[in-house]
């Protein structure tokens, strides 16, 4: 039995003249033909909604594109639309450490290895920067802050030995860094230094500038110790480190300087001292005949170790708690100069 073939749809050229003159042929005639099921309204004419065979202009919108807001196509123009003013230059190792890259000291040592370059040309020390600058550190772009308003984070951390203060040790010993918790838009900076076989206190905080000040001889701040020491250290010895004593590196002194009791190899001192030389207390204790068994920093500053801190253990300070840190740090930096200026 044969089948009936369809019939091949008839193409525009073959329907009949009437119909064919009512197709839209090209794409400006197809843009008026009448939406079914729909009623358009044009400007300044009204359209019966019981006419939908009228012809209505349907126009098609275009999406216009927005214009990008980023800093860096405003360009001195501020989100407001009012000018930004144009922050005064400042020196790059500051404005590095305010961005969290590391302490100023830190980053003075990477200008002056070149591994720092502006506008792709190696930075050089006491070399200042604006914000249109480009800062490179390794190749890597950094996003540079002239002006930081957000408080700073502070944590401290029970350092167990054992534990290198370094991100980068050749001999792949355990950091102290990989305990600490991620930070998001930057990174923590280790305030001072503890030895490998020293354990105790150890400050991190997200600010270079805050790293610096806590730091810096100029805030005085206080690092009290711990100290095991084989055998008992003589009243001679004592009045030795308390009132001074000549190491290679210059004149070393404990301001501070107890009795923590023990006998024979555990007997402990408590000592205190306002700087943080490399191995300065246990090249002390060596410099009068005794050695040290065991060190921990109890103290920095106003920051004690807390009893319920263990080692290895973290404690982040509260927001609160920085401010009112960063305040009194202040306080200490001004008494100070000023005392040094009315000597």
């Amino acid at each position: 039995m044969k089948t009936k073939r369809t019939p091949l749809r008839q193409s525009p050229r073959s329907l009949a003249p009437g119909l064919a003159k009512n197709r839209p042929q090209d794409a400006a005639e197809r843009s008026t033909v009448p939406v079914r099921g729909r009623v358009a309204r044009q400007e300044g004419a009204d359209v019966a909604s019981d006419a939908p065979s009228a012809a209505v202009t349907a126009t098609r919108s275009r999406r216009v594109p927005k214009p990008q807001t980023g800093r860096a196509n405003r360009g001195s123009i501020g989100r407001n639309g009012k000018p930004i003013l144009e922050a005064k230059p400042e020196r790059l190792q500051k404005v590095l450490a305010q961005a969290g890259v590391g302490s100023r000291r830190e980053m003075e040592e990477w200008i002056a290895a070149g591994r720092i370059t502006i506008n792709g040309i190696v930075a050089t020390l006491g070399q200042s920067v604006v914000p249109s600058d480009k800062v490179k550190i390794g190749g890597r772009l950094i996003n540079t802050r002239f002006v930081s308003t957000r408080t700073p984070r502070v944590l401290m951390y029970h350092k167990p030995e054992g534990e290198i203060v370094s991100r980068d040790d050749p001999d792949g010993r355990p950091s102290v860094f990989s305990a600490l918790p991620r930070v998001r838009g930057g990174r923590w900076i280790n305030v001072g230094r503890l030895d490998f076989n020293t354990s105790g206190l150890l400050l991190f905080t997200t600010s270079g500038e805050l790293a610096n000040k806590l730091m810096h001889p100029s805030s005085e701040l206080v690092r009290e110790y711990a100290v095991r020491v084989l055998g008992e250290v003589t009243l001679e010895a004592q009045q030795q480190l308390t009132k001074g004593i000549e190491l290679e590196d210059g004149i070393a002194s404990f301001s501070r300087f107890e009795d923590g009791g023990g006998e024979g190899a555990n007997h402990w001192y408590r000592v205190a001292l306002f700087e943080g030389r490399n191995r300065e207390v246990r090249r002390m204790f060596e410099a009068v005949g005794c050695t040290v068994s065991r060190l921990i920093r109890v103290r920095y500053g106003p920051l004690g170790l807390p009893p319920q801190l263990k080692r290895g253990m973290t404690k982040e300070l509260a927001e609160e708690e920085v401010k009112l840190f960063v305040r009194e740090l202040e306080k200490s930096i001004k008494a100070a100069k000023a005392t040094d200026e009315s000597l």
